[in-house]
């Protein structure tokens, strides 16, 4: 067995059915097993996969585990040379598989991950570099985040991702949407943080990872990823990237974030990080307001989105003394 393919699955069958239908269709010259570890999803969706794909290996975690300890649940039950992680709402193109798995193997890479596309074709974000204290997790605040991307530009700040991979391109971290890395290397550098319940994980992973050899995005071989999907189906939400700081979905990705920024750089930078998201609500109050009147619009017309963004600093607020800890902990909240 040279490849084995792990596929988290809550409540994604349909989504899943049609990635492994491209695997299958796309895959002619890498013997590979395709394992789908099911976060007790609803009733019947991974007898779906099953029954579509016999061959597939299903694991039942018997609990919403998340992405970390599901996926660790697939990399020990793994018997490739090759381990890839892969989302569910993926689809696989031009024999990428065959193709990733050959060049990976004949390089020193640790890990290895494949430009991203939209359905459009139009690249996405798959490699990423690292910033100082995960400062890059500001931009997203409105308004006080839009001031310090303008502040980086003109301080010529290196950019902290990848839009658009050329041939072989090293990075510091992998979008987990298709991340692929030797066995030798995961029984050095670990698994996947189980503190960690979605978002995030991956990027904690890249940086151990990372202190054992170059990881590399291959710009030239493509898969489809329909962006957020399978989050923004699993967890209603209308927000299908990983940019909304609002609702739910957006609590998990900012507790998610601090908790890396903890883990990876330390207190001093936790806290940092958690001031800038603290001050960024009345900016947001006041900025939204002043922006209303200048431009005639209704100023309160995103007090609905102020409220959220305060409920969730609010919560960080309070996970802060057990993030702080650093003990065992698992950070779910949807």
């Amino acid at each position: 067995m040279l490849l084995s393919i792990i596929i988290v699955n809550y409540n994604t069958d349909a989504l899943i059915i049609d990635c492994i239908d491209t695997i299958i269709l796309q895959t002619k010259d890498t013997a590979y097993e395709i394992i789908v570890v099911d976060n007790l999803s609803a009733a019947g969706s991974l007898e779906k996969i099953l029954a579509a794909h016999p061959a597939v290996k299903g694991i039942q975690m018997g609990y919403n585990a998340g992405f970390s300890r599901a996926n660790n649940a697939g990399l020990r039950a793994a018997a490739g040379e090759y381990l890839l992680l892969l989302n569910p709402d993926t689809l696989i193109l031009d024999h990428a598989l065959d193709r990733c798995v050959q060049r990976f193997a004949a390089s020193s890479h640790v890990a290895c991950g494949v430009q991203l596309l939209n359905p459009d074709m139009t690249t996405q974000i798959s490699g990423n570099y690292f910033m100082k204290g995960g400062l890059n997790h500001l931009l997203p605040l409105p308004y006080w985040g839009g001031l310090l991307r303008w502040i980086g530009y003109k301080l010529n700040t290196k950019v902290p991702n990848v839009q658009e991979a050329k041939a072989v391109h090293e990075v510091d971290w992998i979008s987990g949407a298709f991340l692929m890395v030797k066995r030798d290397v995961l029984e050095k550098a670990g698994y996947m943080d189980e503190d960690f319940f979605l978002f995030a994980e991956e990027v904690e992973w890249c940086s151990r990872i990372r202190k054992l050899g170059v990881l590399a995005i291959y710009g030239d071989i493509n898969i489809i990823h329909l962006q957020g999907e399978s989050t923004g189906e699993a967890f209603d939400s209308a927000e299908k990237g990983y940019y909304g700081l609002y609702d739910r979905k957006g609590l998990q990705v900012m507790l998610s974030n601090h908790l890396r920024v903890r883990k990876q750089f330390g207190v001093g930078w936790y806290m940092v990080l958690l001031l800038n998201y603290t001050f960024a609500v009345p900016v947001f109050f006041f900025g939204s307001i002043i922006e209303g009147i200048f431009r005639l619009r209704n100023p309160f017309r995103y007090m609905k989105q102020v409220g959220g963004l305060t409920k969730n600093v609010a919560a960080l607020w309070r996970f802060t003394p057990t993030i702080i800890k650093n003990k065992p902990y698992f950070y779910k909240v949807l």
